[in-house]
């Protein structure tokens, strides 16, 4: 075997709607408990708010409600993973995710990882970096930063002003 195929790399698992996800332990910062949430008015479903990490404004994204999937539900489980996420421009910026809850850190062989499905998942398949099969039950790889990416997030979050600036406009219209 070529030493590519025997390194291995460091996963976290969480549980997300009852679905299993790994997340690259590198850009990870820390994991917390969820804390109070300081709501933004007008967001997307998928930005639950923002919270305050020793100081710093961190926002808080609901990946649930980021795949489709609905909010999640805030359990005594439910975890934020903090991430340090560097953008094309360089700069740093921390974004947390709500997950139902945190499992393990795995260290899987890169031979074990298979590639990204092209089709049959419920999520965009950009979203997804591999599989892992454990068990006889595939763990979903995110590929973290395309689920974090600033730039995205950010035309979502003008594209939900814009309608709610519509809403706004009709009613007023009325």
């Amino acid at each position: 075997m070529a030493a590519d195929e025997l390194a291995s790399r460091r996963y976290l698992t969480f549980s997300l709607h009852k679905e299993v996800f790994a997340v690259p332990v590198t850009p990870i910062r820390e994991i917390i408990e969820y804390p109070g949430v300081t709501e933004i008015p007008l967001a997307p479903d998928f930005l639950r708010g923002v919270i305050n990490l020793r100081g710093s404004v961190v926002p808080l994204i609901d990946i649930a409600a980021r795949f489709g999937r609905g909010a999640s539900e805030i359990t005594w489980r439910t975890c934020v993973i903090i991430f340090e996420t560097s953008q094309e421009d360089a700069l740093h910026q921390m974004l947390g995710i709500l997950v139902d809850t945190v499992h393990e850190v795995m260290d899987v062989p890169a031979s074990q990882v298979e590639p990204r499905p092209e089709f049959g998942t419920v999520m965009r398949t950009e979203f997804v970096d591999g599989m892992i099969n454990r068990n006889g039950k595939f763990i979903i790889v995110l590929d973290i930063d395309k689920v974090l990416d600033a730039q995205e997030l950010k035309r979502l979050i003008e594209a939900r002003e814009a309608l709610a600036g519509q809403d706004l406009l009709a009613m007023t219209e009325a």
